[in-house]
């Protein structure tokens, strides 16, 4: 996990797409992988890791779900109006790009959030992160209209992308 995560903190667009820098993921300990491994693994109730393994064992990609109570606000500080997924965390090495690899990711992720009751699963993408954000719409998720700025960057926004139970 901590290999794969280095991996998409080196990525070009990293600076756009996660919310931590290659040199403060690597300074956390082993003990904090294991943990994030074993909270996202299967059989968990709120959160789930999709991890793509290549033909050689080589971890190739991953995506994350986690599930949003209503009630609730979410990290941005922002009501929770129903029960709903959000992808975080979506990588996939460079080489393995372009042969369906995030599709199949993508489609595990929105089945398990499909089948835990969401009612919309949702992203956050980067207004200036135009690969990903056109993947996202060739998936079936469109903007809902929804920013959120960037504490850390001020001036720099996010734009909530989703896509709602049986658009899929």
């Amino acid at each position: 996990m901590k290999e794969l995560r280095l991996a998409a903190l080196r990525d070009p667009v990293a600076h756009l797409a996660f919310l931590e820098t290659h040199e403060e993921a690597a300074a956390k300990p082993d003990s904090f992988w294991k943990e994030r491994t074993a909270g996202g693994a299967e059989g968990a109730l709120d959160v789930q890791q999709i991890i793509a393994e290549g033909p050689d064992g080589q971890w190739v990609g991953t995506l994350t779900v986690l599930v949003e109570e209503p009630g609730t606000r979410d990290w941005a500080g922002f009501p929770v109006e129903r029960r709903q997924g959000h992808i975080v965390g979506v990588f996939v090495r460079p080489e393995e790009r372009g042969n369906g690899l995030t599709e199949v990711l993508f489609d595990a992720g929105l089945e398990w959030a499909w089948g835990r009751g969401a009612e919309r699963v949702r992203l956050i993408v980067h207004e200036e992160n135009g690969r990903a954000q056109r993947f996202y719409r060739k998936v079936g998720f469109v903007p809902s209209g929804r920013t959120v700025p960037l504490a850390a960057a001020p001036g720099e926004t996010e734009l909530e992308f989703v896509l709602e139970r049986g658009r899929d």
